[in-house]
């Protein structure tokens, strides 16, 4: 059996909510497996919610862009949040997510890309990387367009205009007025911002992910006792619930909290005298599935010092 350690204790802790006790029992349980510890402890009801688990933060900055009916977003991850400040920093994110609309997805295209007046956009990185004196990286890009509408981009926790922790896009299709399409797209991007949807409908979500929720909501429904049809009944609900949760469409609005998100854009839609279809979405959460490694500062200093 695999030795349970109090730092495997405090991750899963850190990763799930649930108490120390229970994480090490969790631990026990599934031979040190920490996401099998995780379903565990959701299994039985002790862990936070799901979103949490496995999205420690990491810093740097995402970048949002949009030119005509084209948006790009890009994550530029540094070591530390001081990073994310620098002016340096922050003009070359800001300069890779404009390529980004032209390169595309690829971060390799992206890094390939000639920077403005420094050869490539590695090389520009390896240069701030030398100057700045800390580590930096390209994670990611996307892009969205439309035929005829608008792309719209929104920006939380700003540190500057079009960089912050969490970028999102909205791709709206329409002849609708431009005002119209953005005031919609600037609360749908909020909408995504705060939700965090998985995908843009229920058929979108990811299959195992879904069997993976399956499994958790069987075995809790087991423990239930009832009639294996009941028990049938149950999972269906739960995974029913799952999608209608997670799916960006059937979320409730977060302004009002009940209408679903399709019927907010059918509404704006008819008030806007010309259909609108909610084509796509991106959302970048500033380090999502990124662990950080931990540091123990005093042992550093210590070491430093010859101690």
């Amino acid at each position: 059996m695999a030795e349970v350690t109090a730092k495997t204790v405090k991750e899963l802790r850190d990763r799930t909510g649930a108490g120390m006790m229970d994480c090490k029992k969790a631990l026990a349980e599934t031979n040190g497996d920490m996401e099998a510890a995780v379903d565990w402890l959701r299994t039985k009801g002790l862990a936070a919610a799901a979103k949490k688990a496995g999205r420690q933060a990491a810093e740097g900055l995402v970048g949002v862009t949009v030119k005509g009916t084209k948006g790009a977003v890009v994550e530029v991850n540094s070591e530390t949040d001081f990073v994310a400040k620098n002016d340096q920093f922050q003009s070359f994110v800001k300069t890779v997510t404009e390529l980004a609309l032209d390169t595309g997805d690829s971060i390799e295209a992206l890094a390939a890309a000639t920077y403005p007046g420094e050869g490539t956009v590695a090389e520009k990185l390896t240069s701030n990387i030398a100057t700045i004196g800390e580590q930096q990286a390209l994670r990611r890009a996307a892009t969205l367009t439309v035929d005829q509408g608008a792309i719209v981009s929104y920006v939380h926790n700003a540190a500057a205009p079009g960089l912050g922790k969490i970028g999102v896009l909205v791709a709206l299709e329409s002849t609708a007025p431009a005002d119209k399409l953005e005031a919609l797209g600037k609360q749908l991007a909020m909408h995504i911002a705060a939700a965090a949807p998985l995908a843009l409908t229920a058929d979108g979500l990811d299959a195992e992910t879904i069997e993976r929720e399956r499994a958790i909501a069987t075995e809790k429904a087991a423990e239930s006792g009832k009639p294996a049809n009941i028990v049938e009944k149950m999972v269906e609900g739960a995974i029913a619930k799952y999608r209608k949760e997670n799916a960006l469409v059937s979320q409730a609005f977060v302004i009002d909290g009940k209408t679903p998100v399709a019927d907010v854009v059918a509404a704006a839609g008819k008030e806007a005298g010309s259909p609108i279809v909610l084509k796509g979405y991106v959302r970048f959460q500033l380090g999502e599935g990124i662990e950080k490694k931990e540091s123990d500062f005093a042992a550093e200093v210590a070491a430093a010092a010859g101690v």
